[in-house]
């Protein structure tokens, strides 16, 4: 039987010696929820999580930022919405959109203060259905060419655990038609849209690929014995691994040190 740690010990699984001097940035906001979680995935990968606090005015000597999922500023107006004024957004938009194209993964509401901020299209509205939605999701990866994907293969599906309200992303027919033209769909629901999501979308990406949302939590599966497969296997009978949502952190680690396929 495989002995597992033990939960608080943040054991790097999957890290490799010329990963370890990568440092990631998590944002909390008020009203943020799965800051530490973020963090302990980034030290699962391997790298030196930093925090960061909405109100600070420098990014520091960061490699690549996540902005987790929460309630930021308690959803008040639209989800996002406030988020996007934060002091420290200003830095993480003009350090994605600048020569050096910061990586920036923006999880539920971070994909929401994504959207909002305008470094990714489209908007992301209630649930179809008006309920708050808890439960492990299938994903198929449909793009492994961006900063934070590129661990995995193209077609792959994945089990990460999802939770929303706000969750359904909508965009017009053209920019739906412009993001599937040009391959910038990086995930799709597959077997059950659990929002209404437009044409299954989970996550997209910008034109260069280093900004990257999506509404499920990679970071809640990223240890063995604590993630969705056995839960998932028994309730559907489908596959899936605990640590599907690990190769998100370890590829944009690969991305920072050159080892990108």
């Amino acid at each position: 039987m495989t002995e597992l740690p033990l939960i608080g010990e943040a054991v790097a699984v999957a890290a490799e010696p010329r990963l370890a001097g990568a440092r990631i940035g998590v944002v909390t906001f008020p009203g943020t929820l799965d800051d530490r979680d973020a963090a302990r995935a980034v030290r699962l990968a391997g790298a030196t999580a930093v925090e960061l606090w909405h109100g600070d005015t420098e990014l520091g000597d960061v490699d690549a930022v996540v902005i987790p999922g929460g309630f930021s500023y308690g959803d008040y107006l639209r989800a996002g919405a406030i988020a996007r004024f934060a002091p420290l957004m200003s830095k993480i938009i003009d350090a994605a959109n600048s020569d050096a194209k910061l990586p920036v993964l923006g999880i539920c509401n971070g994909f929401q203060i994504l959207t909002e901020s305008h470094l990714l299209p489209g908007s992301m509205i209630k649930n179809d259905h008006l309920k708050f939605l808890c439960r492990d999701q299938v994903l198929r990866v449909e793009n492994t060419n961006t900063a934070w994907t590129l661990d995995y293969d193209a077609g792959q599906e994945i089990t990460i655990p999802l939770k929303n309200q706000d969750g359904q992303y909508i965009a017009d027919e053209k920019t739906l038609d412009a993001l599937e033209a040009e391959g910038r769909v990086v995930f799709r629901y597959v077997g059950f849209n659990p929002n209404g999501s437009r044409r299954d979308i989970a996550g997209i990406s910008n034109a260069a690929g280093n900004v990257v949302g999506l509404m499920p939590h990679p970071e809640h599966a990223v240890e063995p014995g604590f993630g969705p497969e056995a839960a998932f296997s028994r309730e559907t009978g489908a596959g899936g691994s605990d640590t599907d949502g690990l190769g998100f952190f370890t590829s944009v680690l690969n991305k920072i040190v050159g080892g990108d396929k």
